[in-house]
Formats: structure tokens, C-alpha cells, sequence
């Protein structure tokens, strides 16, 4: 085939575009989508091939590559989507994609610390920034920054992106609250509590304008809440490995942000919370999404009845 786009190729990327701009998705989203469908234009070069069966063969050749579940639900949502917009747009006579089936992806249910191995993720950075302030005196300024991240990752349950997005506009310090930006641009407003407000209060009092203040004002007193050493705002990276080291340190090897974002949302349900309440401060779209928290509360219930109970 020559280097010139097929009729779906060409009208893929007007998807894409569409999704990014209109639909606000993710730009991690529309790329899965662009890769996706470019795949699938290798089916159907034209809508006059954007058949359902097409779509099947597409699909099955999937299947016989040994591609995982997760990839052929990912594809057909990209199938399914693309579709429906072809449909409204007049390139098909029917949304040909909507019959299609999702495959079923077995989700591995998230890693979950338990709460004094989280407070003491938290705890072993809190216990170095004492060290610090007691050895050097004043803590150095990337210290009160690593532990004002720990603290508001674990209280907030929001996820590394979003930490890394907040502004220092965004923190209410005297009410504990910060404003998120999450997935498709959705805001929402979390609540922390004192050891989160305390942690980011020093952090702004005596960390962050010596960082901002090496860079020469990069980010001002009004921009990022967490910048790096050269007073930039911090990149997920450098929170991932803060987080690693804490744990190692704490001796709990593999922990990500993520596995915080997890384990605060299990420990609120463990401990009372509404269903609703915790999709709320996750910021989770669908409550199914959320309700897979409540498998891994039972599951540990379960774990504690068997080791607890004389006829378990």
C-alpha cells in the first residue's frame, strides 16, 4: 500500500484529536486509541470494510498472538468508541462496533500495606528529617519536601500526577483541604489531616523558597507545590523514587505511590467510611472502580478470622 492514509486512518486521527479536545481523554488514552486503531485500519482501509466481522478477525488474530485480556478489552473499547463516532458522524450507517463484547479482564487486586507499615513509610522520612534537623540543624529543604509528598499521598489517596499537578494555590492548610485536578481535567477537593498540613506547612515555611529561591523564582510564590532542586515543578519520577526509598528504608521493598493510593482507600473502608465517600476523595468515575476495595477488605478480614478464630 503506498504511504498515503486510508479513508479510516485519516478519519482515526480526527477521533483522536476529538477525544483529546472534545472529550477531554487523557493523552495517554488517545495515544492507546491512535495505536489501537491504526492497527485496525490494517482490517478495514475503508468503512465500507468496517464490518462487524472485521472486527471480530481483528480481534482474533489478537487472540492467536497471545495477547493479554487486558490488550483485546483495551482494543475493542478503542473499536467501540471510534465507532459510535464514525456513527454520529455519518461515515457509517450503523454503529457497527456496539455489538461487539468486551472481553472480561481478571483485575489482580491492588497491593495493600497495612496501616502501620504505611504510617511507617511515612514515619521512617519523618524520623530522617528529625535526624537532620538535630545532626546539620536546619532540615535540608529536600527532606521537608519528601515528607510533606509522603504524608499528603497517604492522607489525600490522590494519585502521583495529581500530587505533582497541585499548585500552592490549591492547599488550604488551615482547613485541610487541597483542590485536585484529576482525569479529564475533573476537579475535586480532598481533606487531609494535621500530620499532612503540618508536613506541607513546614515544607512551604522553610523548604520551598530555598529551592525556588537557587532557581532564581522558576515557579514564584505561586506556583508549583512541589518543585525539585532546581526549583522546577517536581516530575512523577522523582516522586516514585522518594516513595521506594522510604519504604526500602522502612523495610517494605516494591511499594509504589500507588500502593498509598490503595492502602489509604482500604484503610478508610476498614475503618467506616462510606463506599461513596471514598470514590468521592479517589476520584473514581464508575463506584465499580471503587467496590474492588471492598474485595481486598474482606479479604483480609478473612485472613484475620482464619488466624483468629478457634473453628476457623
Amino acid at each position: 500500500m503506498s504511504g498515503a492514509q486510508t479513508q479510516v486512518q485519516t478519519a482515526a486521527d480526527d477521533f483522536a484529536e476529538y477525544a483529546l479536545l472534545v472529550l477531554g481523554r487523557s493523552e495517554h488514552t488517545v495515544r492507546g486509541y491512535r495505536s489501537d486503531l491504526a492497527q485496525l485500519a490494517g482490517f478495514a482501509d475503508t468503512f465500507a470494510d468496517f464490518t462487524l466481522d472485521q472486527l471480530r478477525a481483528w480481534l482474533a488474530r489478537a487472540v492467536r498472538e497471545g495477547k493479554a485480556r487486558s490488550t483485546l478489552a483495551r482494543r475493542t473499547a478503542a473499536a467501540r468508541a471510534f465507532s459510535t463516532w464514525a456513527y454520529k458522524q455519518g461515515y457509517l450507517a450503523e454503529d457497527v462496533a456496539a455489538r461487539l463484547v468486551t472481553p472480561k479482564v481478571n483485575r489482580p487486586l491492588p497491593s495493600v500495606l497495612r496501616p502501620d507499615t504505611a504510617e511507617a513509610v511515612v514515619a521512617e522520612r519523618a524520623a530522617e528529617h528529625a535526624e537532620e534537623h538535630e545532626e546539620v540543624g536546619p532540615a535540608a529543604p529536600e527532606a521537608l519536601r519528601d515528607l510533606a509528598m509522603l504524608e499528603l499521598l497517604y492522607a489525600t489517596g490522590m494519585r502521583v500526577g495529581e500530587l505533582t499537578g497541585l499548585d500552592v494555590a490549591d492547599v488550604d492548610l488551615s482547613r485541610g483541604l487541597a483542590k485536585v485536578t484529576g482525569k479529564g481535567d475533573k476537579q475535586r477537593v480532598v481533606p487531609f489531616g494535621a500530620p499532612a498540613a503540618a508536613a506541607v506547612g513546614e515544607w512551604l515555611e522553610a523548604g520551598r523558597p530555598q529551592l525556588v529561591g537557587n532557581a532564581g523564582g522558576a515557579e514564584g510564590p505561586g506556583g508549583a507545590l512541589f518543585v525539585g532542586s532546581r526549583g522546577k515543578r517536581i516530575d512523577q519520577r522523582q516522586v516514585r523514587r522518594v516513595v521506594e526509598r522510604a519504604a526500602q528504608a522502612a523495610g517494605a521493598a516494591g511499594v509504589s505511590p500507588h500502593s498509598l493510593r490503595h492502602s489509604a482507600a482500604t484503610h478508610l473502608l476498614e475503618g467506616g467510611a462510606d463506599l461513596r465517600v471514598v470514590q468521592e476523595l479517589l476520584g473514581h468515575s464508575s463506584m465499580q472502580t471503587t467496590q474492588i476495595y471492598t474485595h481486598v477488605s474482606a479479604q483480609r478480614l478473612k485472613a484475620v478470622y482464619d488466624q483468629a478464630h478457634p473453628r476457623a
